[in-house]
């Protein structure tokens, strides 16, 4: 394969010629999430219930027939065989470094990933290296792999230190695999999260995140003066105006594009969240993002790192879901934006392929994901029906806002991060053992053989969605 180099506001192989990223992320592998893999709460809290309640070899064996599964050469080959140029890869740090002993890297960590990357160059498949969870965590979520809901890489030198040091490890072992288009240095950022959290769109620490992406690209760039290195926005890959100009070659900027018409509920085109959303709409969306706005102003490259549409709402609505994912694609080609959606795999919410709900570990699982609604963990899920325990938390959030709230303190923050603490955090941990507690008195053999749910010959393919996809991404090589 070429190695992929930035050339104005392209992205091109080492002859010359055009390459435009298409595809979509492997969220759920080696940075597995709740609402993906159908466990509650962050993951490093999930591990530790399978190793008090299982033990730790059996916890240890679990996890890695997940992943084993999970992602093998057939769902690589399939992505190849729908179009896509490129995978992207979320890692979690824990994979390749342990918090117990820092700045030691685990060899079992990549030799998963290496396995992955070699299908990837057989396939002729692209990846880029998404660290999605980093040491200290870049943000309070749960797909951060964040239990405390504390954002400390901003505060502590010692996490910033370990950051850079992974990175660089990754460079020596990565720098002339042309398979890997770049590195994603870190998903969603939120460098004012500690301090202004409940401020409309946030408070970025602009000196903060600029200071830091100065400092790891200078140190990868000491060792890999090669591959293209992906940038995202503050405030969840939102915010871009306080970000420095390009200040080195061979940068790609990464936006995250989610919009209410992907999720509902309400009809597409139609008035979705009080608002009339159609193809135009879309356009207007895109090019009013800071994301599109500051490429278009430095003449550099974007990735729409993420983005999506569920079908997990009311049935009526899966084909409006599905059109509104058309309409974005459609706008992101027209101005040749490159792109991967969120996600490739889940137990049923916005994969282009899911788990059969009649499989085994859906089955073995059903009864944590009925109390994971009731009881509103996967917070996020906005379009869905509320539950008592959401409505008892918006009322909590009023009161308190009506008993203490500042006058810039945002409603509608206040009460999604009193959500993420209450339900998603103190709630989802609280589930954890009774999530591992369903396998608690199974043989390996049956382990193994519930866990082969994620295979992906096992799994439905979401064909609407692949419909979309496919249409624009077969047989198309460069932009318009």
């Amino acid at each position: 394969m070429n190695m992929l180099q930035v050339q104005k506001d392209r992205v091109v192989d080492a002859e010359g010629k055009a390459v435009v990223l298409r595809g979509t992320c492997i969220g759920g592998w080696m940075n597995m999430e709740n609402f993906i893999n159908g466990y509650p709460g962050a993951e490093n809290g999930i591990r530790s219930s399978f190793a008090e309640i299982l033990g730790r070899e059996r916890a240890e064996f679990f996890f890695n027939r997940l992943l084993d599964y999970f992602l093998s050469e057939e769902d690589i080959a399939f992505l190849k065989k729908c179009g896509s140029t490129v995978v992207r890869l979320p890692l979690n740090y824990r994979h390749f470094e342990d918090d117990a002993d820092p700045f030691q890297y685990r060899e079992g960590g990549f030799t998963r990933l290496d396995r992955v990357l070699d299908w990837c160059e057989k396939n002729n498949l692209y990846a880029i290296l998404d660290l999605h969870a980093v040491p200290g965590s870049q943000n309070s979520s749960w797909h951060s792999d964040n239990s405390s809901r504390h954002p400390l890489l901003w505060v502590h030198r010692h996490f910033q230190d370990r950051l850079v040091e992974l990175w660089k490890e990754f460079a020596r072992r990565y720098k002339e695999r042309a398979v890997i288009a770049g590195y994603n240095l870190m998903n969603e950022p939120y460098s004012g999260e500690l301090s202004g959290r409940f401020a409309p769109k946030g408070s970025p620490n602009w000196d903060a995140i600029n200071r830091l992406y100065r400092r790891l690209v200078s140190n990868i760039r000491e060792i890999d003066p090669y591959h293209i290195i992906f940038l995202e926005g503050d405030y969840y890959s939102l915010l871009f105006d306080g970000l420095e100009e390009p200040f080195a070659p061979n940068l790609i900027y990464s936006s995250h594009n989610y919009n209410p018409a992907g999720f509902g509920p309400g009809t597409y085109p139609g008035e979705i969240g009080g608002e009339h959303w159609d193809r135009r709409k879309q356009e207007d969306i895109y090019k009013a993002h800071e994301g599109t706005r500051y490429v278009h102003k430095h003449k550099v490259p974007i990735l729409i790192g993420e983005f999506g549409s569920v079908y997990n709402g009311p049935e009526k609505e899966v084909e409006d879901r599905l059109c509104a994912l058309d309409d974005q694609i459609d706008v992101f080609e027209q101005y040749g934006a490159h792109w991967t959606t969120w996600t490739y795999k889940d137990v049923g919410v916005m994969g282009w392929v899911m788990l059969d709900p009649e499989s085994e570990y859906m089955e073995r699982i059903r009864p944590v994901l009925k109390m994971k609604q009731e009881l509103y963990t996967d917070f996020w899920m906005k379009w869905l029906p509320a539950t008592k325990a959401k409505i008892m938390v918006q009322d909590l959030t009023r009161h308190i806002h009506s008993v203490c709230g500042q006058p810039d303190t945002d409603l509608g923050a206040l009460e999604q991060y009193l959500v993420q603490a209450a339900l998603s955090g103190f709630t989802g941990t609280f589930l954890q053992p009774a999530m591992a507690r369903l396998f608690r008195s199974l043989s390996e053999e049956k382990t193994d053989e519930i866990l082969s749910s994620f295979a992906f010959r096992k799994c439905i393919q979401n064909e609407g969605m692949l419909e979309v996809v496919r249409k624009h991404s077969i047989k198309k090589e460069v932009s318009p």
